[in-house]
This record gives C-alpha cells, sequence and structure tokens, in this order.
C-alpha cells in the first residue's frame, strides 16, 4: 500500500520550481533552516498583493451566494492588508506600499462592479489541500488549491477560474491549467466543462481558456513529477547555469548567506525573508492558497 507520508508530493508551483531550476526548486520545496527547522521564503510586493487579493476573493466562495457581497470588499481587503505592512509584505517604501494597495482596491472595486460569475453558485472542495494519488505504484501525489469552481447547475458540471493579479496577460506555456484540471477531476465528482482565467487587472470577466486533454495532461505532469522523485532520492539538484546560479535560485542562495532580512513566519510556517535593493524576480512564482 502507499504511504502519502513518504510519498513525493508535486504541486503546480513546485513543478515550476523545478522546470526553471532544480537548485530553486530544493531551495523552495526541500532545504529547511538548520536554526528553526522551518522551510524558507522570499516575501515581495507582488506577491502581497496576489496573495490579499486571492484570500478577499476566496472567502467568498463559502457564503451564500445572496450574502457574498453585503459586506464590502475594500474592507475585507483593509482586514488582510493589515497583516502584510511595511517590511512583512515585502514593501520598499510607503509609497511603493500605497501604489500596491491601491492597484489591489482597483480590482476589487472591479469585482464589485462586475460580480458576474461570484454571483453564482461555487463548489467547495472538503480538503483543505485537495489532492490525489498521481501514480499510486511510483507513490507521487498532486496536490493543490484551485481559486474558484462555479457550479455550472443545468449541467451538473464545474468550471475552473483562476485569478490573475499581474498587469499583463500570461503567454507562456504553462502546466497550470493541465494540472488543475487534473486536481478537479480527481478531487470531486462532477464533469470538469470549462477553463477561465480572470485578469483583475485588465478585464470586467474571465476569459476563456482550452480546456486540457486529461491524458495528455496527466502524463506530461507525471513525467515531471518521476524526475523529481529521482532527483530527490538521488539528492541532485543543480542549477542549469552551473555554481554561478541563475534568477531563480540566486535570491534563495542570499538567503542562505545571511544576505536577507527575516521578517515573520508564514501561515504555512515558512521563515519568511525580504530582500531590498535588486528585487528577486518572484513576479512569475505561483502561490498556494
Amino acid at each position: 500500500m502507499p504511504d502519502k507520508y513518504t510519498a513525493t508530493w508535486v504541486s503546480h508551483s513546485s513543478i515550476g520550481d523545478f522546470l526553471k531550476c532544480p537548485r530553486a526548486y530544493y531551495l523552495n520545496n526541500v532545504y529547511k533552516s538548520p536554526e528553526t527547522g522551518r522551510k524558507i521564503q522570499i516575501i515581495s510586493a507582488p506577491l502581497t498583493l496576489g496573495g490579499a487579493v486571492h484570500e478577499v476573493l476566496e472567502s467568498l466562495s463559502v457564503i451564500p451566494t445572496q450574502d457574498r457581497f453585503k459586506k464590502s470588499l475594500i474592507e475585507k481587503f483593509d482586514s488582510v492588508w493589515r497583516k502584510h505592512r511595511g517590511e512583512k509584505g515585502g514593501f520598499s517604501s510607503n509609497e511603493q506600499e500605497r501604489e500596491y494597495k491601491e492597484r489591489g482596491e482597483k480590482m476589487l472595486r472591479k469585482v464589485m462592479d462586475n460580480p458576474g460569475i461570484l454571483n453564482n453558485l461555487a463548489i467547495k472542495i472538503k480538503e483543505d489541500l485537495p489532492h490525489y494519488w498521481l501514480c499510486e505504484e511510483d507513490n507521487i501525489i498532486l496536490c493543490g488549491k484551485v481559486d474558484w469552481l462555479e457550479y455550472l447547475k443545468d449541467e451538473d458540471a464545474v468550471h475552473i477560474i483562476d485569478f490573475k493579479t499581474s498587469k499583463r496577460e500570461d503567454q507562456s506555456v504553462s502546466l497550470q491549467l493541465p494540472i488543475y484540471h487534473l486536481l478537479v477531476h480527481n478531487t470531486q465528482q462532477r464533469k470538469v466543462v470549462k477553463a477561465s482565467y480572470w485578469y483583475l487587472d485588465l478585464y470586467d470577466e474571465p476569459v476563456e481558456q482550452k480546456l486540457p486533454d486529461l491524458i495528455e495532461a496527466h502524463d506530461e505532469v507525471f513525467a515531471i513529477a518521476k524526475k523529481i522523485k529521482l532527483a530527490r532520492k538521488l539528492e541532485r539538484f543543480k542549477c542549469p547555469q552551473g555554481d554561478g546560479g541563475c534568477r531563480h535560485c540566486k535570491p534563495l542562495e542570499k538567503v542562505l548567506a545571511g544576505e536577507a532580512k527575516k521578517v515573520g513566519v508564514s501561515e504555512y510556517n515558512q521563515d519568511v525573508f525580504v530582500l531590498f535593493g535588486a528585487e528577486p524576480d518572484l513576479a512569475d512564482q505561483s502561490l498556494v492558497l
């Protein structure tokens, strides 16, 4: 029988780390501080903005449809934002923090003016961290959280929505939707018939995406997951650019070298650090929410 406590767990974010740089994967997902026993995270202004907006929107899914907008989303956002003020949120100045907070408020006002699918029935998967056996024989589990699942009553089906807080559309080839399709298909009973990205900074409604094929998605994700499992077994996590490092692992190496400031502990029990000056390139990192 497979054992989930010894299994290799993979997610959209960890797979993304591995594909960009195995060393970054190690530092983000395996390494633990010898002083605290905790994993590490670098916080930045874009990550704080994305996390705060997501937290507000995702909280609506457990509220009955008729009550979701009785309380202003701006009030909820202010409450969330207070937990991440100043250095804790990776802000280098009051001006930068004000700029990002105003961006978040603008997005949420747009949602209040155009709630669309958020006024419809939603499905909430019961598990705190949805997961399933990608392969029991290989002892690999796929896990992750999906931002919003709209329930399509007429079809008794599901629509996957992912909220985006970036200033531009994602043009890169990503495994995000294949992984989300696999997760939702395997962690609840209804058929997935639609998937969309909602670029909150750009559009008033979600933009539909092509729904990935489940068999192709499984094969692609499983192939990468097996490479991750082997790397962990061999403890081999080399940066493709050599000892000098790359833009994905260099910021994390600075944490190990004592060149970052610890500003707290995250809700996922990670030691949180901030790098000022040459800000790390974290805008494309995914959030585990």
